[in-house]
């Protein structure tokens, strides 16, 4: 099957790129006919560039006016822009050298992976280590950047989840055996992620692990019952945490004379902002909200400013290129299933719930559909760890796609 160009991967299920249908019982051991595919899986890349390309010029459009504050008045009118610019730079060099490793190695080494990353999750608590900022410590300065070791610790139980699921196959339908040493892990990245505290962070691995459980095949009734211990250990957090439970009520109502002036702020200025946008926005630069009324505007709240500047059709394209990558991805661990690399599969599907769950959050806290989170949004908002590390792992997923289309070559992966 001849690839017909840049964008083939476009509007394609998995079937249509594989030499069986999908839910077939075995696979040839070797392909009588190759099936001549491109090395990359182009779509997806063109994809990837075209959200941090938007997302460059939206940091610098967010950013640009940052100066004109006196608590940033040291800085240049590039300043952010420079220095995502040398983000992505690192990045791409990162991911670059990712997709040379095997999908095998990564499997290999996934245990001391985790190992590493609750070692940096340690040393970030360190005095004259870890850098605080706003209360909380969650960098490690590194001259040219300050690196955050939460976002390694998600792409890091990620593999171990899908290592896990791996090893424990055997074992899955047995609770105790199968499901309670991964919790245990969990909640040691849990604890150590609260200490900083970073409790966005600590969500988002938790339902990372919890997906690749469930696309393991662990027990229904067992995920449900994870589920449900999940769900009570956050409300308890919530409901012992006199600044989660204001977050809660400012979120319930942001309008209030109690809460507009502060934990209500950034959300009542985030709906303004879309609600000045209205369809098609005020055009690029044109942000108001963005001139000292929007708190991290080219962080956490980046997307009220491209609903400001680009209105609901903006933000519409937004999610429809995230929804389309995130398909993709998902689709890319389904193919590696039924080629029997179990493995692979989990660790593309696990990137997909990655993106897609964190993009979720950080859209449904702009436009105020759930209560404030410090998550930012994945490849576009401001941030130098988050974007290596999103990076990395679209670089695995291109990985495992190439070693997908040798086997289906009939070549070995």
């Amino acid at each position: 099957m001849p690839s017909a160009g840049w964008f083939s991967g476009f509007g394609k299920s998995a079937s249509d790129s594989l030499p069986v249908r999908l839910g077939g019982r075995s696979l040839p051991g070797k392909l009588e006919t190759p099936v001549h595919l491109s090395g990359l899986d182009l779509a997806l890349v063109w994809v990837t560039a075209a959200l941090l390309l938007w997302g460059l010029v939206m940091v610098y459009s967010a950013s640009v006016a940052m100066p004109d504050n006196p608590k940033f008045a040291r800085y240049a009118h590039t300043f952010f822009l420079t220095r995502h610019v040398l983000s992505l730079c690192v990045a791409t060099f990162a991911a670059f050298l990712a997709f040379q490793i095997p999908i095998a190695a990564w499997e290999k080494y996934a245990p001391w992976l985790f190992i590493f990353s609750l070692v940096l999750l340690i040393l970030v608590l360190v005095p004259f280590i870890g850098k605080g900022v706003n209360g909380a410590r969650r960098w490690i300065p590194l001259g040219v950047m300050n690196f955050q070791p939460s976002e390694l610790a998600k792409f890091a139980v990620l593999l171990y989840a899908s290592d896990y699921m791996v090893r424990k196959m055997e074992v899955k339908e047995r609770f105790f055996r199968a499901v309670l040493p991964m919790a245990f892990a969990v909640g040691i990245v849990g604890v150590l992620l609260l200490a900083e505290p970073d409790m966005g962070a600590f969500m988002v691995i938790s339902v990372i692990a919890m997906g690749i459980l469930f696309l393991g095949g662990v027990n229904a009734r067992m995920f449900f019952l994870i589920a449900a211990v999940v769900v009570v250990a956050f409300g308890m957090m919530v409901m012992f945490s006199e600044w989660r439970r204001e977050r809660i009520f400012a979120y319930m109502d942001p309008w209030s004379d109690k809460y507009s002036m502060g934990k209500g702020y950034q959300l009542s200025h985030s709906l303004i902002a879309f609600g000045r946008g209205e369809i098609f926005g005020v055009g690029l630069g044109g942000s108001i909200e963005k001139l000292h009324w929007l708190p991290e505007a080219h962080t956490d709240f980046l997307l009220a400013v491209i609903g400001e500047e680009f209105g609901l059709v903006g933000v519409l394209i937004v999610i429809g290129l995230f929804f389309w990558m995130i398909r993709r991805i998902m689709l890319i661990g389904r193919q590696s299933i039924v080629l029997d690399r179990l493995f692979a599969g989990l660790v593309a599907q696990g990137v997909a719930i990655w993106m897609g769950f964190q993009t979720f959050i950080n859209v449904g806290v702009n436009l105020g559909a759930l209560p404030t989170k410090g998550l930012t949004l994945p490849l576009m908002s401001y941030g130098g760890s988050a974007i290596v590390m999103n990076l990395i792992g679209l670089a695995v997923v291109l990985r495992i796609d190439y070693e997908n289309r040798v086997l289906m070559r009939g070549g070995r992966a």
